[in-house]
């Protein structure tokens, strides 16, 4: 590589690592909203998997893999960042435990998702994304946590999270329609998968 490529490189790599920053930050002020235990349940309601969706939705599968990585890695050295001041290695060992390893991953294939369906953002489909990655992979890995860490069955498990479905969904939604124009105002963010026709139009226009 040329000391000139490198250089060009270089703003970018600076920027990415900038978004990942702030999206970590993004994450832990949410942790602000109050956590809610419900009756029957072992794992708190925060609003911080929203966090994790926009990371995905918004940064695509590496940076926002990344983004929710780097936030955990501060929870995990003992920053209070977590939904009520929870921080430190012990909280791996509760039966949050599934979901909280389950957060970048589910960070990642929402990212991967969007970025396969490229640009234009669209709402739809990316409150489809954040219910594939955000709901139905991180329950499987979240359900797969709370049976391990208490020992009760698959339907005990489930019936524990049912729960959080109704507001889960409600977050995928918000996150898509707040992914909607950050991706109009920064239209890099995703490959462009428009046909070439569409651009013709766009040029002529």
């Amino acid at each position: 590589m040329s000391a000139t490529a490198d250089h060009r490189s270089a703003p970018s790599r600076a920027r990415s690592l900038a978004q990942i920053a702030v999206f970590a930050g993004v994450i832990a002020a949410m942790g602000l909203v109050p956590a809610f235990t419900p009756p029957g349940s072992t794992v708190p309601i925060t609003v911080q998997s929203m966090g994790v969706m926009l990371a995905g939705a918004i940064l695509g599968a590496r940076k926002g893999f990344a983004s929710v990585l780097l936030f955990l890695a501060l929870v995990a050295i003992g920053l209070p960042l977590l939904s009520g001041g929870r921080g430190g290695l012990a909280v791996f060992t509760t039966p949050s435990v599934g979901f909280l390893i389950g957060f970048p991953l589910a960070a990642f294939i929402i990212g991967w998702l969007t970025e396969r369906k490229g640009a234009p953002y669209r709402v739809v489909l990316g409150s489809a994304f954040n219910l594939i990655g955000g709901i139905v992979f991180l329950y499987i890995l979240g359900i797969g946590g709370i049976m391990l860490r208490t020992g009760i069955s698959l339907p005990a498990a489930f019936a524990a999270v049912i729960v959080f479905i109704p507001g889960d969904v409600i977050k995928a939604i918000v996150a898509a329609i707040i992914a909607k124009p950050v991706h109009m105002a920064y239209p890099g963010l995703l490959p462009d998968r428009r046909p070439e026709s569409e651009f013709e139009r766009v040029e002529i226009s």
